[in-house]
């Protein structure tokens, strides 16, 4: 994603640019403001269907 790319801090709860805060504290890369700007949403919905994922193979389906 280069230089384009775009982190939502979890520090500080606000997206910002490459040259941002550390990578430990940060959810990205993204490929513009607006979808790291729902970084936690996005992050909510994978959890979620992993979850549902792992249900599905322990129950054998």
């Amino acid at each position: 994603m280069g230089q384009n790319a775009w982190y939502y801090c979890l520090k500080h709860q606000r997206v910002e640019p490459q040259a941002g805060c550390r990578a430990a504290d940060r959810l990205g890369p993204y490929p513009d403001r607006e979808t790291a700007a729902h970084a936690l949403d996005i992050a909510a919905r994978r959890t979620e269907q992993a979850d549902e994922s792992d249900e599905r193979w322990e129950q054998g389906d």
